[in-house]
């Protein structure tokens, strides 16, 4: 077994945020396991393997290459290439062990876009590739599709040229938002805009109002996964941002909507929710605590508020998101300033303290989006205040940002965004670190999980504290 001598001092390439492992012991060393590496290639060529190569994406997998020779430096590198054709990839870089394997989840990643063990670290630290357009985001639009990642391993640890140059071995592996036996169904009627997913079996379930926010159009790929966890769940689609007459949407729509799920033979009427992300969050708070027509039975806000008070229509409340706000040196615009201070009028704000169902807050401590953080310290003393504290549970994650999305999505600090009033297209600054914010997604995806297991599929409610 070969024994190395690592240097204390990691160096960091700032420009593109990659970490170099430390220098091997000497470079006749390196060469030869080079040489000893394209030697075995030919006889018992290297095995790479993904398990399960057929998964949910909230579901982890094992990525296992085996083959290899002691001792010997390799790449495991990760390529997807999303419906817009950009490619985005993450990469590792690891040494074989004395049995000539490398397991992901259980072997130190020296450097690349993560470092550590990390068993999805080939998912979550994903980036587009060097030369790709500037701030995209990675979103599934075909749910009924599989994300294809095409996962490598390379000889020596590799930085660049990834896809000039001949892997080891590859394996190919799906990662579904729908499980088998969902169906999906395009509302065509009452009014209403969406698509509805509902879980295999004879059901009935647990429905769940998604929305999400400002952006936009139709995403369904959140109301699919949780179809596929038991939910029959409506993506609701309520801005449109090629059309700005979808901003003149009335409170009434959303409650149509809720109702929508609620009268589905498939939906147990009493166990409907709410979720939300972004200005969603804003719209589920707003029915928990205002509606005279709909009672949710929990809600889940992310990255939202209560400012603005009760919402009559969506061109109202865009409205209130002015031109000229603040950027950062890169030139993104950052909203966060829009609700600073948090106003003392209670006619500005939401009356929280009406609400009458448990609610999950997840919020990221560097979003740099909205005051959300700010939002629910307020949220949470104005329901104490009425008595309803025990209703109220807190996510709050260091260095993650507004877009907390399910596990093992790539971060992105900062993305194009087309404003539904103004049509016109910004850079905005979501915020976070990819690493804590990785972690946040996963966190929060089970407690979210869990608060919908405990509020919509058993007969438990909070109570009040004496």
């Amino acid at each position: 077994m070969l024994l190395y001598t690592w240097l204390t001092d990691w160096r960091t390439y700032t420009d593109s945020r990659e970490f170099t492992v430390p220098a091997l012991l000497c470079k006749h060393m390196f060469s030869s396991l080079h040489r000893r590496l394209s030697t075995m290639s030919h006889t018992v060529p290297p095995v790479l393997s993904v398990v399960p190569s057929r998964a949910l994406v909230d579901e982890k997998f094992r990525v296992l290459v085996e083959n290899l020779p002691p001792g010997a430096p390799v790449t495991l590198h990760s390529l997807h290439q999303s419906e817009d054709k950009d490619y985005w990839e993450a990469y590792g870089h690891y040494i074989s062990d004395e049995r000539g394997a490398v397991s992901v989840a259980d072997d130190l990643s020296f450097g690349g876009t993560y470092t550590g063990k990390e068993a999805m670290g080939l998912l979550w630290s994903m980036r587009p590739v060097p030369g790709s357009r500037d701030a995209l985001r990675l979103r599934k639009s075909d749910v009924c599709t599989p994300l294809l990642v095409n996962i490598s391993v390379y000889s020596g640890h590799v930085t660049e040229g990834f896809r000039e140059q001949t892997p080891l071995a590859s394996s190919i592996t799906e990662r579904w938002y729908m499980a088998p036996g969902v169906q999906r169904i395009v509302l065509k009627d009452k009014g209403v805009g969406g698509t509805l997913f509902i879980p295999p079996g004879p059901g009935p379930f647990p429905g769940v109002l998604d929305m999400w926010g400002g952006g936009g159009g139709l995403v369904e790929y959140r109301a699919a996964l949780l179809a596929s966890h038991g939910y029959v769940s409506l993506a609701l689609q309520y801005l449109d941002p090629n059309a700005l007459k979808s901003a003149d949407l009335e409170y009434e729509y959303f409650e149509r909507a809720f109702n929508i799920v609620k009268e589905h033979p498939q939906v147990i009427p009493d166990r409907v929710g709410c979720l939300g992300l972004s200005l969603g969050a804003n719209i589920t708070m707003s029915l928990a605590a205002e509606s005279n027509v709909v009672k949710p039975r929990c809600g889940v806000c992310i990255g939202g508020g209560h400012l603005f008070g009760r919402l009559t229509n969506l061109k109202d409340w865009m409205n209130r998101i002015p031109e000229g706000l603040p950027v950062d040196e890169n030139n993104h615009e950052r909203w966060r300033s829009v609700c600073l201070p948090i106003p003392e009028d209670p006619s500005l704000k939401l009356e929280v303290g009406k609400i009458k169902c448990p609610m999950l807050l997840v919020n990221g401590l560097d979003d740099q989006n909205w005051a959300a953080v700010e939002c629910a310290d307020d949220i949470a003393k104005m329901m104490r205040a009425a008595g309803k504290e025990h209703l109220l549970t807190r996510l709050h994650y260091p260095d993650a940002g507004h877009l907390i999305e399910p596990p093992y999505s790539p971060h992105f600090r900062a993305s194009k965004f087309k404003k539904v009033t103004t049509k016109r297209i910004v850079i905005l600054l979501w915020g976070g670190q990819t690493k804590p914010h990785a972690d946040a997604q996963e966190d929060a995806w089970n407690k979210i999980l869990s608060f919908l297991q405990q509020h919509l599929y058993s007969n438990t409610t909070p109570k009040a504290r004496m």
